[in-house]
């Protein structure tokens, strides 16, 4: 029971971290189309790349909560966002 919680919990993180980096992507469509400025358009990349790494960062500390706490006996509880500590960009 405890593994299929698990993967229940991952399937969640890497759906959630698929969202964000889709997210990033249209975002900075968006804004490389609203802008000539090359220097926007460059920042715009920066900032979907970074938040794409957030995205996998979240999704793989996710991974490694559930699995400290399947070992733990589901003490901890399962999670499907981690704790989010990667956020450097910003969100609406």
């Amino acid at each position: 029971m405890k593994a299929v919680k698990e993967k229940a919990a991952n399937v969640g993180a890497s759906a959630i971290s698929g969202l964000e980096k889709t997210k990033a992507t249209l975002e900075e469509k968006v804004e490389k189309m609203a802008t000539s400025d090359e220097v926007q358009k460059g920042m715009a990349t920066e900032m979907k790349e970074t938040r794409v790494k957030e995205a996998e960062l979240n999704k793989r500390e996710a991974r490694e909560h559930n699995a400290a706490a399947r070992h733990a006996g589901g003490a901890g509880g399962y999670t499907v966002s981690g704790t989010g500590a990667y956020t450097g960009g910003t969100r609406n």
